[in-house]
């Protein structure tokens, strides 16, 4: 026997739809630090986001985790994506972080400062309208150029050129979205930057290609 379920639970069912603001919309569940979030930004349950450029429209779908990282506008980041995973200090007799969380195990009243440094100076760089699919790990120090897509469950540890489709485990280039002429012509517009008004008198525009660089794209 099967059963329909229309929506569980019922507390869902008189619930407006989400509407995107101006100020950023973070899930109760989520966890920000040290940020700076964007207009028309998203961020979804149990999220993770710390010392971190979050900007306009970009969204985090859930359980993504993103430190030490500048993410561009219009990006559109899956569940379960790492930007920015910790190392460990491979060089030691040990790789535990009680050689420099050292406060919590009582070995030293300081932390080793330093480590953390050399975590944050390998900032991860992500470009503008990148989707990065579901599961996707970009490593530290890694920048991924505007219009790329990172496919579901890959490894990125290469800088990825602009609108350029790579996947696996560790990721390589696929194939391109655009040719070289149709993407510089992209970069050149920088449509990401206009502003929210210029947006929603050319929204109908997007939604052609060839319609969209005629009119825009300047020599």
């Amino acid at each position: 026997m099967l059963y329909d379920i229309e929506i569980f639970p019922e507390s869902l069912k008189n619930m407006p739809p989400k509407m995107l603001t101006p100020e950023p919309h973070i899930h109760p569940t989520s966890r920000i630090a040290k940020s700076r979030l964007g207009e028309y930004t998203d961020i979804g349950p149990n999220c993770t986001l710390v010392e971190t450029l979050f900007d306009d429209y970009s969204y985090a779908a859930g359980d993504v985790s993103i430190i030490y990282s500048q993410v561009g506008k219009f990006c559109s980041i899956a569940s379960h994506v790492r930007i920015n995973p910790g190392n460990h200090p491979m060089e030691r007799p040990t790789q535990h972080h009680f050689t420099y969380r050292r406060r919590q195990y009582g070995f030293a009243s300081n932390d080793d400062e330093a480590f953390f440094q050399w975590r944050s100076d390998h900032y991860c760089v992500i470009g503008h309208d990148v989707w990065i699919g579901h599961g996707a790990i970009v490593m530290p120090g890694v920048k991924v150029g505007t219009g790329a897509v990172i496919g579901s469950g890959a490894v990125v540890t290469k800088d990825v050129n602009p609108y350029e489709i790579v996947a696996g485990v560790p990721a390589r280039p696929i194939k391109r979205r655009f040719s070289p002429e149709i993407s510089e012509k992209l970069l050149a517009i920088a449509w990401w930057d206009w502003e929210r008004k210029t947006l929603e008198e050319r929204f109908a525009d997007f939604l052609n290609l060839d319609i969209f660089i005629a009119k825009y794209y300047k020599k």
